[in-house]
């Protein structure tokens, strides 16, 4: 029977893989049991508070810290077998990056919640939380390459080496990759400096639409018509845009003119009636009226005010109520409005003054 505890299978004895085993399955059920009661106790503890960074303390303990725990026991249990130097190494490395992942894991998940904290108390913060997802992003993978780059170093590898190689093989890819990092730096313009935001409405030469996603390298816009536009980030900083989300308030200038028949009595009534219909609507302020001048087929007026609202809907809605109120009073005050015509007025000639006509091109002609 002792024969049989001493037997070699792999480089080790029966008795060592038992106790190996062992040591991982009773630390396995060990430790069920204890993160059963602790994270039971921290989710009780977590749902009498009202911050929600004890939940990120949970979370983070749920899916990081136990995991590290069970890794550890999982090495605990291959360490008490005799191996060689070889797998030695091999599972030396592999618990460094596997823990060295949870850890990385931990400072990720703190930064995209303190990130996400500071914007929460801002204006318009769930659109602020949307935009700041790529910056998050480029954050992690800056942290995910130190930390490998930090794994790499308390293994022994000669870092300056590979530092070097990296700085040479980085400006070869920044060469072939211009557009990519032009997007890149466009999408940090863009989120710092705030030219337009998810929601607001641009307009970008002949293209227009509703901002609906910004990304590291693109930005797509839902136009009127239900199509998605998508614009590389780089064309929209390095374009003329106009952002009529930012707009307070819409100024509108509108004309017509009215024919010469109308009495200069009704003229003179022509501004006032305009700025009282004006002045009825909601939110608009008058800005001025005037009678500015005379055309071939009319005389003209030109008005001006301003819709205290940037919704495009409102505005027509008001300009649409105007003109038909100005047709409605005009129509009371017999006031018609001009279109292009030409009035041709002839002179009747008597006979005498035909043939006197003609006697004088006679004279000339002789």
């Amino acid at each position: 029977m002792n024969n049989w505890w001493q037997q070699v299978f792999f480089h080790n004895t029966i008795q060592a893989w038992l106790i190996a085993i062992g040591i991982v399955l009773v630390g396995f059920s060990v430790l069920k049991l204890i993160k059963k009661t602790v994270i039971s106790t921290l989710k009780k503890w977590a749902g009498k508070t009202a911050t929600t960074f004890d939940d990120l303390i949970v979370a983070g303990v749920e899916k990081s810290i136990f995991p590290i725990l069970y890794i550890s026991l999982l090495y605990a249990g291959i360490s008490y077998l005799s191996l060689s130097e070889k797998w030695e190494h091999r599972i030396s490395v592999a618990l460094w990056i596997v823990v060295m992942f949870f850890v990385l894991r931990i400072i990720t998940a703190c930064l995209r919640y303190f990130i996400l904290s500071a914007l929460k108390d801002k204006e318009n913060s769930e659109v602020r939380q949307k935009q700041a997802g790529g910056l998050i992003i480029i954050f992690n993978f800056c942290i995910y390459i130190v930390g490998f780059i930090f794994v790499l170093d308390n293994l022994g590898y000669n870092m300056a080496t590979l530092l070097t190689g990296l700085g040479i093989g980085g400006i070869a890819i920044a060469l072939a990759a211009q557009a990519i990092l032009g997007d890149l730096f466009s999408y940090f313009a863009i989120y710092f400096d705030k030219p337009f935001e998810v929601g607001d409405f641009v307009q970008v030469d002949d293209k227009a639409g509703v901002i609906e996603y910004i990304g590291i390298k693109t930005t797509r816009v839902r136009n009127p018509a239900g199509e998605q536009i998508v614009f590389s980030n780089q064309d929209l900083t390095k374009s003329r845009l106009h952002n009529f989300g930012r707009m307070e308030k819409r100024r509108v200038v509108f004309n017509f003119g009215v024919i010469y028949d109308t009495p200069i009595d009704k003229i003179k009534l022509i501004p006032d009636t305009v700025k009282e219909i004006i002045n009825q609507q909601e939110n608009v302020n008058f800005d001025r009226g005037h009678f500015t001048g005379f055309n071939h087929s009319s005389m003209n007026f030109e008005f001006v005010y301003y819709v205290l609202t940037p919704d495009f809907n409102f505005y027509m809605s008001t300009h649409q109520g105007i003109y038909l109120a100005i047709l409605q009073s005009f129509e009371k005050m017999d006031v018609k409005f001009a279109y292009p015509t030409q009035t041709l007025f002839l002179k009747h000639t008597t006979e005498p003054e035909h043939e006197k006509l003609k006697k004088s091109q006679d004279i000339l002609s002789h």
